[in-house]
């Protein structure tokens, strides 16, 4: 038997109503019904299961049975700034630092950056975030966001203990990267990589150069690569 389907809601009380493209998802795409038994998120860390009660147009009315902790969110606090990429390479990218435990996303705008962001692809990349979150089995949706210059991006680095900036243009790395940190900021960029100048302002950020070999990687490879260090350097994934 398949585990109970989960969903995120914005509040969990006794009853809760399950709307919008949740709901869309639960009773078209899953053929959801009375008497099911669901998984609910509020993103505290919970989980909650609760049994579809009613089904009215629009809406099921479910109610909440039980709750209890969950151990699959990461211990180390990370944030992954990538430069928006062509195409749904930066969905990939979205989807697999959820999945690898990611609690924060940042997409920016640089100098070398030929792709674009709207609104409508901002909350796409939401929804690839939710999603993912779901398959992993994770109790929280990470924050995805947009800065449309490099400047904003690196600002938003502020409070982070750890900051590591993928350069390709550095022939080595300017010192190993850290273990069991509390916090880390990770910085990727776009296909067109970054200027002289921006690697400039990233160190006066607090920035560490980091080199990710002799060979040159796709961004979004790039991006999948250095989260995945840091996340075994963290413990994350040992």
């Amino acid at each position: 038997m398949s585990a109970p389907k989960r969903f995120f809601v914005d509040k969990i009380e006794s009853e809760v109503l399950l709307t919008g493209e949740e709901y869309r998802h639960a009773h078209t795409v899953l053929r959801l019904g009375v008497g099911d038994e669901v998984t609910l998120l509020d993103g505290s860390g919970r989980e909650f299961s609760a049994i579809v009660e009613k089904s009215e147009k629009g809406s099921f009315t479910l109610h909440v049975i039980g709750e209890k902790p969950t151990d699959r969110e990461p211990g180390a606090d990370v944030f992954l700034l990538i430069g928006a990429l062509k195409g749904d390479k930066t969905e990939l990218v979205v989807q697999k630092a959820t999945e690898l435990g990611a609690n924060r996303i940042g997409v920016f705008s640089s100098r070398y950056c030929a792709a674009y962001m709207n609104e409508n692809k901002l909350e796409r990349l939401r929804r690839v975030a939710r999603e993912a979150a779901k398959q992993c089995l994770r109790s929280r949706v990470p924050e995805v966001e947009y800065f449309d210059d490099f400047a904003g991006a690196m600002s938003a680095s502020e409070g982070y203990q750890n900051k590591l900036f993928a350069c390709e243009f550095l022939e080595k790395s300017e010192g190993e990267v850290p273990d069991m940190g509390a916090s880390f900021c990770l910085v990727v960029g776009s296909e067109g990589g970054f200027t002289e100048e921006e690697f400039a302002l990233a160190k006066r950020s607090g920035f560490l150069g980091i080199s990710l070999g002799k060979r040159i990687l796709r961004a979004e490879t790039a991006a999948i690569a250095l989260l995945s260090v840091v996340m075994y350097r963290a413990g994350e994934l040992q």
